[in-house]
């Protein structure tokens, strides 16, 4: 089947919105620092730095700060080849039990198959709201930009400038948001077997080992919080608060829709067997 004009549209403009993403960024180590494994992480200048997973362990670090709104970026080259049985995550997180936590993690395959994109959702300590994608391109050819996009409004993962998901405020309606708990930036890999590649039925092969995830282009764009409360340092009005940035233009809405269309492999709020009570963001 031939594409359309709109999909071949689309399409360009998804290439015209990587190159866009190429902007200036900062060393790792003014705003990261290893947090595990420091052995198992090579940096490869002031810009960039590898990540491996091994059998003995995985690695992975941590901004050296937290933030309460703002977006975040790094661009991400991942494990090629036979990625099986592997996560490379990035993320954000507040600490505790009861913490709130935005993902993006990418779902190693066998050699040939796609990876899968998976963000989630944590309020409060609970999760359980997953969305995995399939991608327009081979992750593992080039770099690629990953940005988490969080303010009052809304919480939106994108690829290249593009987005992916949105994940809307709904406290009017009784549903939680994570506002009040600032986070740190993080990104690691690590082996999940158990369940990352087809339901957890692909196993590691450690005989592929070293996996190697290659990261640069690190930016945080957001509100440091202060120790002692927790909340924005310095006040004042950002531009992920400005009302323009509660939705999403007619053309990010048009890129999402295709994103939906095309790439989307599961999401939660369709998947009534699982839930006895469909989470209340999947209703309102």
């Amino acid at each position: 089947m031939g594409w359309s004009k709109v999909s071949r549209t689309l399409l360009c403009c998804l290439c015209l919105a990587a190159l866009l993403t190429s902007v200036s960024s900062a060393d790792f180590g003014d705003l990261f620092q290893p947090y595990w494994a420091a052995d198992h992480i090579v940096a490869m200048d002031g810009e960039s730095l590898k990540l491996t997973l091994d059998n003995t362990s995985g690695c992975g670090f941590e901004s050296k700060k937290k933030y309460l709104f703002g977006q975040t970026s790094m661009q991400i080259k991942l494990v090629g080849g036979d990625s099986a049985g592997t996560v490379t995550a990035f993320y954000m997180s507040s600490d505790g039990p009861n913490h709130n936590e935005l993902d993006f993690e990418f779902l190693g395959n066998v050699t040939g198959e796609p990876y899968l994109v998976q963000t989630n959702v944590y309020v409060n300590g609970t999760g359980n709201r997953e969305q995995r994608h399939s991608l327009w391109f081979d992750p593992t050819a080039d770099f690629h930009t990953y940005s988490i996009l969080w303010n009052r409004y809304h919480i939106r993962f994108l690829v290249d400038g593009v987005p992916i998901r949105m994940f809307a405020n709904k406290e009017a309606a009784g549903v939680l948001y994570p506002k009040d708990q600032a986070m740190g930036v993080y990104a690691s890999v690590w082996n999940a077997d158990d369940w990352a590649t087809q339901g957890g039925r692909v196993k590691t092969n450690w005989s592929h080992a070293p996996f190697v995830t290659a990261f640069r282009g690190f930016e945080i764009d957001a509100c440091e919080a202060e120790e002692a409360t927790g909340g924005c340092a310095g006040g004042g009005v950002f531009w992920w608060d400005a009302p323009a940035m509660s939705g999403l233009s007619p053309h990010q809405r048009r890129q999402l829709r295709w994103v939906q269309r095309r790439h989307l492999v599961y999401d939660y709020c369709k998947d009534r067997p699982r839930f006895h009570e469909m989470p209340g963001e999947c209703l309102s």
